[in-house]
């Protein structure tokens, strides 16, 4: 079965980004970028909630007239742009499907999607930004391990990497200490 992976860079009071959004204080390092590719290798599809798709790199600007295509588990499309030869997977129930040729808008329950795509052959599942996409994912038990990359710097306030996830028991896979103070962890969800 394929694994749900949920990860970002945080600063150390839980924050993906601060309240307007920035993220200049992200520190990018060849320790990062060495994770970040090998990363990537294990990784075939994306998921991503409106307000994340909307600010990655790529998600407003792909925006184009096509004929519908309805989304599911079994019909994958690869996406263009940063995310290319990947699937990607938009949760929104505002977008139009026919304006996003390069990526897949679902509009109904996450979970029974989400649920389908684990058992479809692949490799691992990416939950990109944060908020209320992982948090329904939480709920739903569907997501398996959780990344951290700790910043060492304090927001006070911004976009936070858990909403209101409930009580998750998670295990230390692996941490340690990378470039810039960063500290970099990965955690296996406990199943009850």
């Amino acid at each position: 079965m394929r694994r749900v992976i949920y990860g970002a860079a945080c600063s150390l009071d839980g924050f993906i980004a601060g309240v307007d959004g920035n993220i200049d204080w992200l520190h990018f390092s060849p320790d990062v970028q060495e994770y970040i590719g090998n990363f990537w290798t294990g990784i075939d599809t994306i998921l991503m909630g409106r307000k994340t798709f909307s600010a990655a790199p790529g998600g407003s600007t792909q925006k184009r007239t096509r004929r519908k295509v309805k989304a599911t588990p079994s019909r994958p499309k690869k996406a263009a742009g940063p995310y290319a030869g990947m699937r990607s997977i938009v949760f929104s129930r505002t977008l139009d499907v026919e304006d996003y040729p390069d990526v897949e808008i679902v509009s109904g329950n996450a979970g029974k999607f989400v649920s389908e795509l684990k058992e479809d052959t692949g490799k691992n599942i990416c939950v990109m930004g944060g908020g209320e996409l992982a948090r329904s994912l939480f709920e739903e038990g569907l997501i398996d391990e959780v990344g951290l990359n700790v910043h060492p710097v304090l927001l006070g306030a911004g976009v936070p990497f858990f909403r209101d996830a409930g009580r998750v028991a998670l295990q230390l896979i692996e941490s340690r200490v990378i470039d810039g103070g960063c500290v970099l962890s990965t955690y296996e969800v406990k199943r009850r």
